[in-house]
């Protein structure tokens, strides 16, 4: 990693754009941006939603830190455009962040490399709605594939609220995903690090209020508690870290990432959920915090992922 801070050169912070996580990404690029310059790098916040990408290499930028959330920031589109522009930038390349934003996409891969994760159903309107809780159980969650942040996220208790839920999803998107619930603690797995490298940070377990970690939860209330590491024997954090690590993998997903996932009360069996390739910067967000727990600070970590910058497409090995 480059230890003059000149070295990294002009650096836009990508933060806010048109996503319905535009205020969380705010949040995460203003932490982002502070750390930056207080180390001493010339970075500066650069909003995709107010300004023509074309402004970065008019402006002379030489890298990106993203630290948008949601479509247009994570999903593949601003990498698109940041390859084509010949900027360098953090994170996951194209085909990563699209695939991973697609969470009926993702599980498909990773029950394709035989990872678990929750069975699951795709809906659409007009679907009848009353046959998902035969085919998976209940409870059941409903949640909209292409967003993040808990945004449009139900858990379904009978038959009589899948309507509710379905109509909360498709707020979001076009398409619904049904999931079977896992019922046992949720946790989450950060990874830093490409390929051979990547590695895992310790596990965190996310103990919400009625266990209900939502958006509000999830970044404006205290009461949620996050145990780092989580209280797990080490023979099944290091098994759960693994899985996280095969999973972030199977993807093709670069520089950092976290992965969500349930553990099954009854068996300690662990069951994929997600993958974030850009995880929240905020004072509430988990990749920052698990890092904490190995000795590394917030402006280590941003530095480390700024260090990591890439053009991905066209690369050799």
């Amino acid at each position: 990693m480059a230890t003059d801070p000149r070295a990294f050169g002009k650096v836009a912070v990508l933060a806010g754009g048109r996503s319905a996580e535009r205020e969380v990404s705010l949040r995460s690029g203003a932490g982002v941006l502070a750390a930056l310059r207080d180390a001493g790098v010339d970075a500066h916040a650069f909003d995709p939603a107010l300004r023509p990408m074309d402004d970065l290499r008019r402006e002379g930028f030489a890298r990106a830190f993203i630290a948008l959330h949601g479509r247009y920031g994570e999903d593949g589109t601003v990498q698109g455009a940041l390859e084509l522009l010949g900027v360098p930038y953090t994170g996951s390349g194209v085909q990563a962040s699209a695939i991973a934003m697609d969470k009926v996409r993702t599980k498909e891969i990773w029950r394709a490399r035989g990872l678990p994760t929750p069975v699951s159903r795709v809906l659409v309107r007009g679907d009848v709605l009353r046959e998902v809780p035969d085919a998976l159980g209940l409870p059941l969650i409903v949640k909209p594939p292409h967003e993040g942040s808990t945004l449009g996220v139900t858990k379904v208790a009978g038959y009589s609220e899948m309507a509710e839920a379905f109509e909360s999803a498709a707020r979001y998107d076009e398409v619904v995903l049904a999931e079977a619930f896992i019922d046992g603690p949720e946790l989450t797995v950060a990874i830093l690090g490409s390929g051979a490298a990547a590695r895992a940070l310790p596990v965190i377990e996310i103990r919400a209020p009625g266990g209900n970690y939502d958006f509000q939860n999830k970044y404006f209330g205290d009461q949620t508690e996050y145990l780092c590491p989580a209280p797990l024997p080490e023979a099944l954090a290091m098994r759960v870290r693994e899985l996280a690590l095969d999973a972030f993998r199977a993807i093709g997903c670069e520089g950092w990432g976290r992965v969500d996932l349930m553990l099954r009360r009854a068996d300690q069996a662990p069951f994929l959920l997600e993958l974030n390739t850009s995880p929240g910067m905020t004072d509430h967000s988990l990749v920052p915090m698990a890092a904490r727990a190995v000795g590394i600070g917030y402006a280590e970590l941003v530095l480390e992922l700024l260090a990591g910058a890439a053009l991905k497409v066209g690369r050799q090995g």
